[in-house]
């Protein structure tokens, strides 16, 4: 579908505000027959699909009934060089990192190798109805600017940056931090405002980089305000520990970004597990952002991120896949993992505040809501089309369901890709439409065979 004006119709969700109970029906609007009027990649109506259509003459429809049609999710913390050590076996975080990620990130000084992945990365995230994607590339300039070419033709809005990292990482994959500032300097100058990409400059976190660089870091943050910060913090003891060795000055780990001023509210501080009462207090002061990566830290064993203690407190969580420590693309399944971890602490996330929580949840965390996350008039044209039939135990479990929270819950517990009928960047849609060649390529051999 290659139409600038289309109208899709179908069941409509979307949220004005973080629902604060079951009841709290002020916070969504849903339209059992809605219709989204979608003009040069924006939303530009909204209603009952009986209001729309008296004054759409001339204009493509595309009929989603009875799916359900939100917002497209936001992954805010996920590594686009770690797509082919995704389900990588054993160890914990630092073993992890040296064993599987550093030598696989080296193969990205390979530029027509960081581009052919690049292509199926955004097929990825988009089959599994992401729109939006804040990631980590690795330390290679080139890196980065594949993973922005392949955003601006698909026309997606992304935040990315090169990882800053000049110790504790193999050869072929340090810069220093004279390169790294004047790569991240051009990267931004390319990159930064252009189109619908924004960048995230971005130390990996305090182990891989020096006092120096980190002063280089926060230079850059200094110089370029506008630009969001992403790192690492406290995601396992012993990257705490190692931290505090390395910069024994440091009153905790949040104090060595903080005392390169690194922290706003424009930081994303991915896992924030095991935080002190000093660090949580400052984040509530500064507005830095807590990224929960739920499959990511079951996997490595990292610990129960604590978002209760991050509410009380006043402070914004984002959450995320953390491709490849996390172990699945699909933001549904990262809900359903989230919703695990909070059990275990006996906190509760409602099916509502979850699927706030992938969308204009954590387009708030990014400051975006004015432009993703919601089906607002005057929105980009970010949607998804829910199927929540999809599989048989997934239509029969939907036998028994008689409210919108309970097939909001089925859709977090039991779908995945499979559960994404569409997907519609700026209004074009994705799952439909172009695909990278090697899939394409490897489809044709399956065919054949």
């Amino acid at each position: 579908m290659h139409s600038d004006r289309l109208m899709l119709r179908g069941r409509l969700l979307t949220f004005n505000s973080e629902p604060q109970s079951a009841e709290d029906t002020s916070s969504y609007d849903y339209t059992e027959d809605g219709a989204l009027l979608v003009e040069n990649g924006h939303i530009v109506a909204r209603g009952e699909f009986s209001d729309l259509i008296a004054d759409a003459t001339g204009v493509e429809i595309v009929d989603h009934r009875p799916h359900l049609i939100m917002a497209g999710f936001i992954d805010t913390h996920i590594h686009f060089p770690q797509v082919q050590v995704i389900a990588s076996w054993g160890a914990q975080l630092l073993d992890w990192l040296n064993t599987y990620t550093f030598p696989e990130e080296t193969r990205f000084a390979d530029e027509g190798h960081a581009a052919s992945m690049a292509c199926r990365f955004f097929d990825l995230l988009t089959n599994h109805g992401t729109t939006t994607s804040v990631a980590y590339c690795s330390v290679h300039k080139g890196s980065a600017n594949a993973y922005f070419e392949e955003a601006e033709q698909r026309n997606m809005r992304v935040i990315g940056g090169k990882v800053l990292m000049d110790r504790n990482a193999p050869d072929g994959l340090r810069d220093t931090p004279k390169s790294g500032y004047d790569d991240t300097k051009e990267l931004i100058a390319k990159w930064h405002g252009k189109g619908r990409a924004s960048y995230a400059i971005t130390p990996r976190f305090a182990i891989t980089s020096t006092p120096e660089q980190m002063e280089m870091a926060g230079a850059l943050a200094a110089e370029h305000s506008d630009c969001f910060v992403q790192t690492h913090l406290s995601e396992n003891k012993n990257e705490i520990a190692y931290t505090l060795e390395l910069y024994p000055w440091a009153r905790d780990y949040l104090d060595v970004y903080q005392n390169y001023g690194l922290l706003s509210d424009k930081m994303l501080l991915g896992h924030s597990i095991h935080l002190e009462p000093r660090e949580i207090a400052v984040m509530a002061e500064t507005g830095s952002r807590p990224v929960f990566c739920p499959t990511s830290n079951l996997f490595l064993g990292s610990g129960l991120f604590n978002e209760e203690k991050m509410r009380e407190n006043g402070i914004v969580s984002a959450i995320a896949t953390d491709i490849g420590a996390g172990t699945s693309y699909s933001m549904l399944q990262t809900l359903n993992e989230g919703y695990k971890i909070l059990q275990l602490q006996d906190q509760k996330l409602h099916p509502l505040r979850a699927f706030h929580w992938m969308t204009r949840g954590n387009a708030v965390a990014l400051g975006l809501e004015d432009k993703i996350g919601s089906l607002d008039v005057g929105t980009e044209a970010d949607i998804v089309v829910l199927n929540s039939r999809a599989t048989d135990a997934m239509a029969l479990r939907m036998e028994r369901a008689s409210t919108l929270s309970e097939e909001l819950f089925i859709l977090q517990m039991l779908g995945d890709d499979r559960s994404i009928e569409e997907v519609y960047v700026a209004g074009q849609a994705q799952k439909s439409g172009r695909r990278c060649a090697d899939t394409r390529q490897q489809e044709k051999v399956l065919e054949l065979a």
